[in-house]
């Protein structure tokens, strides 16, 4: 690949000619390089249509059109949501099993409108499923490795040295068509992920190789309606710079459809950094503070009343909050570049009545709201009105 090449598709050159942009215009040349994220042309898109007052704002106005969720096989909105809580039994002893199955896949995934890009998936999907659990749990996580690449599973929580999923423990690496069962008691309690640990490492990380992994205390938290954003960035010609930044993949997708939440109730955020190549992200939220709990190991906030929270690559905590009146209120990275390359969105607070009309306007329903309401894998044991 030409170095003008290069240099048209660095990070700046998105920001200036947009995502959408710079994907047709270097088209033509990418097309003859199978080694980096190829643009396409657009198939059909979700069918949602842009609702938000500041969808063209911040940068937004770049990401022209619409990536195709049914040609991904993942719905970004849907991933707020889509906890995985294994297939549930009881061991003799009598405590709760949870067994999961991934699998490692190669898979071209649209990352902007029109911009593809070569990931190493878990279960065909950037992130990975959500795997949710309650401390105490045994978990059994069946791994194949069907991808062309040797791959692991290292979960961020507490294991024997055989279950770490590094390179010289255990089975190491998995190699291609290979399989094995990670399996160990979920603790501690909070917001971790998981991710492959084979070399080089900052590669199977930045292709796609990571999820999120909740681990919930035994006493419950307080009800709420919870998310989990995973922030993530791509870098589409791979000179070692990302130029597509995001939560759940895809660029400015909370910014085109805003993510509907009620007045007056507590919104739990489950946030995990997971971007290569730069040493640290961030979350600013508009009009409102937040409450933080870092890794989400503590029942009480190890940070009150702050707008904005600094992330390490692999770093997350739990954000708490509640919007006093309606409005769509934006949040985004405040590294600007990262916000206007894709890493921003807004949430849609709406009064109760109106909550059904903001849900279709997104394309979500009762089941998305129960499961945005009820992820808890146990239920809140505080006191009555608390």
């Amino acid at each position: 690949m030409s170095q003008s090449m290069r240099r048209f598709l660095s990070r700046r050159d998105f920001l200036r000619a947009g995502a959408a942009g710079a994907a047709g215009l270097a088209g033509a040349a990418l097309l003859s390089q199978p080694s980096i994220a190829r643009p396409l042309a657009q198939g059909p898109g979700s069918g949602h249509t842009d609702h938000s007052p500041y969808a063209m704002e911040h940068g937004a106005a770049g990401m022209v059109g619409e990536v195709d969720n049914v040609r991904n096989g993942f719905d970004p909105m849907q991933m707020l949501v889509d906890w995985d809580y294994g297939q549930v039994s009881t061991l003799a002893s009598g405590q709760t099993l949870r067994e999961y199955s991934i699998v490692a896949v190669d898979k071209d995934i649209e990352i902007a409108p029109g911009v593809f890009f070569p990931a190493w998936t878990y279960n065909g999907r950037v992130p990975g499923p959500t795997i949710r659990c309650t401390e105490g749990d045994h978990i059994r996580i069946k791994f194949v490795n069907a991808s062309v690449h040797p791959h692991t599973l290292h979960f961020h929580g507490v294991h024997p040295f055989e279950m770490d999923g590094v390179p010289g423990a255990g089975p190491g690496e998995i190699a291609t068509g290979q399989r094995f069962t990670y399996e160990f008691d979920a603790e501690p309690f909070g917001c971790h992920l998981y991710h492959c640990h084979a070399n080089p490492l900052k590669r199977h990380i930045h292709k796609g190789l990571y999820g999120a992994f909740i681990v919930d205390p035994k006493a419950g938290r307080p009800p709420a309606r919870e998310f989990v954003m995973v922030m993530n960035a791509f870098d589409t010609n791979f000179d070692g710079e990302n130029e597509v930044y995001a939560v759940n993949t895809v660029g400015h997708v909370y910014a085109r459809r805003p993510i509907p939440a009620q007045v007056g109730e507590l919104i739990r955020l489950y946030l995990i950094n997971i971007v290569e190549f730069d040493p640290i992200n961030s979350f600013h939220l508009h009009a409102e503070f937040f409450n933080y709990y870092d890794h989400g190991t503590t029942l009480e906030p190890t940070l009150r009343t702050v707008d904005t929270i600094i992330q390490a690559q692999a770093q997350r905590g739990i954000l708490e909050f509640r919007y006093r009146w309606p409005g769509q209120y934006m949040y985004h990275a405040h590294i600007s570049e990262f916000a206007e390359l894709g890493w921003m969105g807004n949430f849609n607070i709406v009064q109760p009545v109106d909550f059904p009309a903001a849900l279709a306007q997104v394309g979500m329903d009762e089941t998305w709201d129960r499961r945005s309401t009820g992820g808890a894998t146990v239920p809140w044991r505080g006191e009555a009105g608390s």
